[in-house]
């Protein structure tokens, strides 16, 4: 008599979250670590998101704005977000010309994501995306 296979079930991996100063470096490192992460492995997607979220904060808020970047899942989705200190900054999409050498990270961040905004706090702002899980 055969066994039957073994069932899969899903888990959510826990909440990755990390608190660091925007800095240059800091964009490989978080990539690195999020390698070691469940959502980081399998998606490649989320290193982009991160990366251009973070780049974002140190080309319009400096270097060495404290930030917060996590990454959470539910109903299917995994949701990125990285939190400044500044309620005022927002980030606007638009479209970078063939020669400009900035201006596409929001572009990027749009075309692979689900959905993506900003939500301002008293003292911050967060802005998100959300990708699929598969």
């Amino acid at each position: 008599m055969q066994e039957p296979p073994p069932t899969q079930t899903h888990t959510t991996p826990p909440p990755f979250e990390l608190s660091l100063l925007a800095v240059p470096k800091a964009v490989p490192e978080i990539r690195r670590t999020l390698s070691e992460h469940p959502y980081g492995s399998p998606h490649p997607d989320v290193h982009l998101c991160v990366s251009e979220l973070l780049s974002n904060v140190i080309r319009h808020l400096g270097e060495g704005t404290p930030v917060t970047v996590r990454v959470t899942t539910s109903r299917d989705r995994i949701r990125v977000a990285v939190t400044d200190p500044d309620p005022r900054a927002w980030p606007l999409l638009r479209r970078a010309g063939r020669d400009d050498e900035t201006g596409r990270g929001l572009a990027l961040l749009d075309a692979v994501s689900l959905r993506w905004g900003v939500e301002q706090g008293p003292d911050s702002k967060t802005v998100w995306c959300e990708l699929g899980e598969g």
